[in-house]
């Protein structure tokens, strides 16, 4: 099955058109909103470097599990 997303509310312009297989290994700066500086920060407080980092980095996944439980319990 196909599946078909905007993804350019969320990427950096220089990415829009990025295969998803490579966005995995794309900076965290290719996200709309993460700057360089932010980049940089989260390497140094986690050790994250490319957007499949930050997803699989056991505290992102642990924060967004959190919020997902919580909004189901409204």
């Amino acid at each position: 099955m196909a599946i078909s997303m905007d993804m350019n509310k969320v990427l950096d312009r220089n990415y829009e058109d990025m295969d998803m297989k490579k966005l995995v290994d794309a900076p965290v700066e290719a996200l709309a909103g993460v700057s360089e500086s932010d980049a940089e920060m989260l390497k140094k407080a986690f050790g994250i470097k490319t957007i499949g980092d930050m997803g699989r980095n056991k505290y992102m996944q642990a924060a967004y599990a959190i919020v997902h439980m919580a909004e189901a319990c409204k």
